[in-house]
């Protein structure tokens, strides 16, 4: 029996045609390379062993060749159900990362709608109030000797019941003229014959150098911008200038 040396590449093909457990090289080889009569291919005689050797490899390269074919065959399938897996998990991974952008996302709350502060009115609405009648009463203007001193106390009681609008006041003007101001500076340049004097109680100043007749305008216009009725305002006309106008 003799022994030979061979490469790696063709000693694991050898080994990779094992048919059964215990088979040796030399039986493998003989099955690869000898046809069933028993007798090499392309042989003489047997006083030519180097040419059977020469010629083995051949086949052997040819088997390997047809070996490494086989399995680039066998794994090139297999390649193919990964390659059209992917957009599947792909999709998989999209659609689960859709679904938890939708749980995650908080739903749109609607919009709060903020209560909004009615705006202040500055007209002032009629009231059915007679508390100035009241107040001004004919014994209260008895206690005054001066009709501007009258006029000033009917002024202070409408300040006084009517403090936070009083300040509409100011819009009552004349030619030219301002009646009421809250300095007596404001008053003055209108002229200083205007003779301001201060509303009691109060942080008004009103124009004095007028008639009776212009007090009682005057009067029923602060009155009316106060809110009375017709009613309130010519009784307490009436109880300052009982001669009328």
């Amino acid at each position: 029996m003799k022994s030979i040396e061979i490469d790696d590449d063709l000693y694991a093909f050898i080994a990779s045609q094992t048919k059964h457990i215990g088979e040796s090289a030399s039986e493998i080889l003989r099955r690869l390379l000898l046809p069933e009569d028993g007798e090499i291919k392309g042989a003489s005689n047997a006083s030519q062993p180097d040419e059977s050797v020469q010629t083995t490899p051949a086949p052997v390269a040819t088997a390997t060749t047809a070996a490494a074919s086989a399995q680039k065959a066998e794994a090139k399938p297999a390649t193919k159900p990964v390659t059209k897996a992917a957009p599947k998990t792909t999709a998989a991974k999209a659609a689960v990362t859709k679904s938890a952008a939708a749980k995650s996302t908080p739903p749109a709350k609607a919009p709060v709608k903020k209560d909004v502060a009615a705006p202040v009115v500055t007209e002032i609405e009629n009231h059915n109030k007679d508390d100035i009648v009241g107040m001004v009463s004919k014994d209260a203007l008895s206690t005054f000797t001066k009709r501007v001193d009258q006029f000033l106390f009917i002024l202070s009681a409408a300040h006084k019941l009517n403090s936070d609008t009083f300040e509409n006041v100011k819009s009552i003007i004349g030619k030219n003229r301002t009646y009421f101001a809250t300095s007596k500076e404001a008053l003055l340049e209108n002229g200083s014959s205007t003779n301001p004097k201060a509303i009691p109680d109060s942080p008004f100043w009103v124009v004095t150098n007028n008639n009776t007749a212009k007090k009682v305008n005057m009067l029923e216009q602060v009155l009316r911008t106060l809110g009375y009725q017709p009613d309130v305002v010519e009784t307490v006309v009436s109880r300052f200038a009982p001669e009328g106008k």
